[in-house]
């Protein structure tokens, strides 16, 4: 066997501790199961949780117990095909990977919200090993075949895009709809796109970071707020647009920033939590959103929309490949996991999303 055909993968042994290691499972000469497909990997974001899981062995209520492979934001080239599926993919295809498996059961999966599934098989989620490795098996119905023209790259994108995409379908963002979005990291900037993408305007961004401000203006963003530097944060957003915001998305989870944005939002309006802070418990004035009917939603992950995340990028409307600013190959992954850690490298160029690439 090749040294290319061998699975090389990335495990974390510890905190901040990633070794290259050889798995004789999968490999190159692996049979899939009947509805699965055996897939080279190409492309690998590093999310946000990959960093909370390589900085601080934890990421939410998740722990990491054990060595584990990082990774979920991926795409690759088909290698072997499985019994039942050889009618819709064949070797060679180019596909993007939606990382959570359900168990398809569950009262959750049956009414359509696999989103929802205690039992999901979530790729890097403790126990689960996710996806920086040269071979992985996945299943054919949670892959998605790329055109030739949208790299493996976006294809990786389509992962956290996919969570902004959702969030807007949650908060039922249209057309002309005033939206506010907190936090202006990966998510957030995936949410500018989702968020224009659905027809929003004008958007506003806040972040504590002038330098996040600024990129979020080249994704977009027809106001910016820098949030550590106003004491009234609803009185900024009406100097932005004349009115409070019909939508709010955090994607930040600071405590504050939920508070402002229930009190920026117009009555009936929407407030959408899709960010994960360190807090457990958020002190919030619900007495002021239940007065107002301001509508509290829960975001997590996504479903029934990496297809149309997809067609949004293949059709051009949306361009994922901006988001990533460093590429690193496995070998280098420690690096990698390093500038996405402290979010700037040697040069003390920004990072906003970090690939390692195949």
């Amino acid at each position: 066997m090749s040294s290319q055909e061998e699975n090389l993968v990335a495990v974390l042994t510890g905190k901040q501790q990633l070794t290259l290691q050889k798995r004789e499972f999968p490999a190159f000469n692996t049979e899939p199961g009947p509805t699965q497909l055996l897939i080279r990997v190409r492309s690998v974001g590093i999310c946000g949780s990959d960093v909370h899981y390589y900085a601080d062995g934890r990421c939410g209520p998740f722990l990491v117990n054990g060595p584990i492979v990082l990774g979920h934001e991926s795409s690759g080239e088909v290698v072997r095909v499985g019994s039942s599926v050889q009618d819709q993919f064949q070797p060679g295809d180019r596909v993007a990977m939606e990382p959570g498996i359900p168990c398809k059961n569950c009262q959750h999966c049956k009414s359509g919200r696999y989103n929802l599934c205690k039992k999901v098989e979530f790729l890097a989620t403790p126990p689960y090993d996710g996806s920086l490795a040269r071979f992985i098996l996945h299943e054919a119905s949670f892959s998605f075949k790329l055109p030739p023209h949208v790299s493996y790259e976006a294809g990786a994108m389509l992962e956290p895009f996919s969570v902004a995409l959702y969030s807007c379908h949650r908060g039922s963002v249209s057309f002309a709809q005033s939206v506010l979005i907190q936090g202006a990291g990966p998510i957030g900037l995936a949410t500018i796109l989702a968020a224009k993408a659905c027809g929003a305007c004008p958007i506003i961004v806040s972040d504590i970071r002038s330098n996040r401000l600024e990129i979020a203006k080249e994704f977009g963003a027809h106001h910016v707020i820098n949030s550590a530097e106003t004491d009234n944060f609803p009185q900024a957003v009406i100097s932005c647009i004349a009115d409070k915001v019909d939508v709010a998305i955090d994607c930040s989870g600071s405590e504050q920033a939920i508070i402002s944005a229930i009190r920026s939002t117009k009555p009936g309006g929407k407030v959408l939590l899709v960010g994960r802070g360190s807090q457990d418990l958020v002190r919030a004035p619900l007495f002021e959103l239940a007065d107002d009917e301001i509508d509290l939603i829960g975001v997590f992950r996504y479903r029934h929309i990496y297809g149309r995340a997809l067609q949004l990028v293949s059709s051009g409307v949306v361009d994922l490949q901006k988001l990533i600013t460093h590429r690193f190959s496995l070998e280098d992954v420690s690096t990698a996991f390093e500038v996405a850690r402290k979010g700037v490298d040697d040069n003390q160029k920004f990072a906003i999303k970090v690939a390692v690439n195949f």
